[in-house]
Order: structure tokens, then sequence, then C-alpha cells
């Protein structure tokens, strides 16, 4: 009888466990078909797989966890799941870099159809009408087309919990009183307090006559790059090395209203602010705004909604996060960080 229960156990175990991952197979098809995802569906919950979740949760106003949480898998039709991206200080580094490295990158979509074509053309012969191409043929040159880079813009804040870069405790404070006007004309206005009732995105070109085009050093700041280093940026806050979006700053930077620091007081201010507010609620409450400024500098400004709680003092509201970033290498590092609240 203990053998049969022990088996009957394990039997339910090996169900559960498979179910687990063909949820976490179908919820990869659907992110690389939104081209999020880049890697193989195999049903793995890896650092790969959770970046492209933070990829489709900023996309979409939803909490940046990394994780299929609640909230994300009710978007994406799938089942809630806990990944080991939870359980260690590695995982959780690994996929705020995974988000932060600028490489070339191929649509699993993409990759399917090249694979296919492969195929196709290495099972096929030419008929007796054909005459085989030779070495000799020049191929086709096609005028390659400009690209147009848009913003995504979130319907609303999420209220589920994440965790994003430093708030100032004082400003935060204050929150309740947030000044009328708005940053700039095309920021959002929605409470971040109200999350809407469904996940929608739409996407609406910001590209304007004053934005230099595509160059060597600009292609650090394409819409996607930049995109997915907001979302690192406020997953290496849940990193359980306290501090560790530090490291997205240079040597010297315009930190606040607290002047010129370096890196190391940064650390240090960011460290008494995980002391201060031991809870942390972000989320990214509309659309990010990108001004390419020169070949070498860029500003993205975005909402960013927050509940802060110490005990029985809880903090809400939303702020207009600045960041500009400079290249440094193949990286990118901020050189000033500012904000101010939002309504």
């Amino acid at each position: 009888m203990a053998f049969a229960i022990a088996g009957s156990v394990a039997a339910k175990e090996n169900t559960s466990a498979a179910g687990a991952e063909e949820n976490v197979r179908a919820v990869q098809s659907k992110l690389a078909d939104e081209g999020c995802y880049f890697g193989e569906i195999d049903g793995a919950y890896s650092s790969d797989f959770s970046a492209a979740l933070s990829r489709y949760q900023i996309r979409n106003g939803l909490p940046i966890t990394g994780q299929l949480d609640a909230e994300t898998s009710k978007a994406l039709g799938a089942k809630p799941a806990v990944g080991p991206s939870t359980a260690g200080t590695e995982q959780s580094s690994e996929t705020w870099r995974a988000l932060r490295k600028h490489e070339p990158r191929t649509s699993t979509k993409a990759r399917r159809s090249g694979s296919a074509a492969t195929e196709a053309r290495e099972t096929s012969t030419p008929t007796d009408n054909e005459t085989p191409p030779t070495a000799t043929e020049t191929p086709q040159q096609t005028t390659p087309v400009a690209k147009v880079r848009t913003v995504t813009e979130p319907t609303g804040p999420a209220s589920a919990p994440s965790r994003a870069p430093r708030i100032s405790a004082e400003r935060a404070d204050s929150a309740s009183a947030p000044p009328a006007t708005a940053r700039t004309s095309v920021e959002t206005t929605e409470p971040a307090s109200e999350p809407p009732a469904t996940v929608q995105t739409s996407s609406n070109s910001t590209e304007s006559a004053s934005v230099p085009p595509a160059t060597g050093s600009a292609d650090h700041f394409s819409t996607e790059r930049l995109r997915d280093y907001v979302a690192a940026y406020v997953l290496a806050g849940l990193d359980k090395n306290v501090g560790a979006e530090a490291d997205f700053f240079a040597d010297r930077v315009e930190y606040y209203d607290q002047g010129v620091m370096d890196r190391d007081r940064i650390r240090a201010d960011l460290k008494r602010y995980d002391e201060r507010w031991p809870e942390r609620h972000f989320w990214v409450s509309g659309k990010i705004n990108i001004e390419v400024q020169s070949d070498n500098r860029a500003r993205v400004t975005f909402p960013l909604g927050f509940k802060l709680r110490n005990g029985n003092r809880t903090v809400t509201g939303k702020t207009n996060k600045t960041l500009v970033l400079e290249p440094a290498g193949d990286d990118l590092q901020i050189v000033a960080v500012n904000e101010r609240k939002g309504g």
C-alpha cells in the first residue's frame, strides 16, 4: 500500500511538472509572436524567459517583475507561475543583465521561418524547364527601408507590485500633493491608483524632425534598446544585492537635487533608501518618451507609479522619472537622474 501511495504521489508530481512546463511553453510562444522572446520554445523558466516577460510587461503597462505573476498571466491567457528567478540572487541578476545586454537578436518566429525556408530549398529540385542558378549571377539589390521608431503607450498603470529604482523618500512623503502641470505635452495623465480593467496597447510614432538619423552611435538609442534598459534598471532594484542598480550609473552623476555624486555614494544612498522603505511597489504608468539629443546622449522620461510602506506608514503617488544616458563601450550608463511628481 505504501508503494502504491508513493507511486500515486509521484505520478501527480510528474503531471503537475508537465503541466507547468507546457504552460511556460505556451507563454514562450506568445511572447515570441509579440517580439519579446528570442530563445527556444522549451518550457524552461530561464533568465531569457524572465527578460521576455519584463519586455512584455513594460510594453503593456504591467508591473515589471520578470515573473509570470497573476496580472501578467491573465494578460497572456495563461496560468500564474513562480519561477526560479525568485529563488536566488544569481538568477535575479541574470535576468536584468540579459535585458541590459546589447546584442543582435533574431526573433524565434523569424528563425522558424528561416529554417522552414532553408529546408524547403534543400528538399526542392529544379524541374525540366528550370535552369539552376550559377555562381556568376548577381543577386538583386533592394533599397533598405528607413526604420521608424515607435514607443508603446500603455493605457494605464498596473496595481500589482513591482520594484523600481530609487525615489526620494522626502518627495514620497509629499506625494499626495503633485503639481497640476504636466512635464511634457506627451505625458500621460492616468492616475497610478486606477489600473485598467483590460490591458491594451497602441504604438504612436514619436519621431520628429529634430531627431538625428540613425548612426553607429545612435543605434545605442533605439526604442527597443532603451525600453529594455529601463526594464533592467527597474529589475535591478529587485536584486537581493541591495543597491545593484548603482551599476547602471557613470563614475560621476548629476544625482537628483544632490548635485554631482560618485557611484559609491549613490550605492550608499540606495541602501539607506532600502532601509527606510523595506516594502516598495512600482510600475511604469504610461509611455516612455525618448529624446535623442545627439549620437552620444539621450534623455528618457517615463511616469512611475509607486507605493511605499514601512510598518503602518504608507505613501503612494506618481513621479516622472528622467534618465540621461550616454554610451559606454557597447553598454549605456546613466550620467544624470532626476524626477518630478506627476498627477
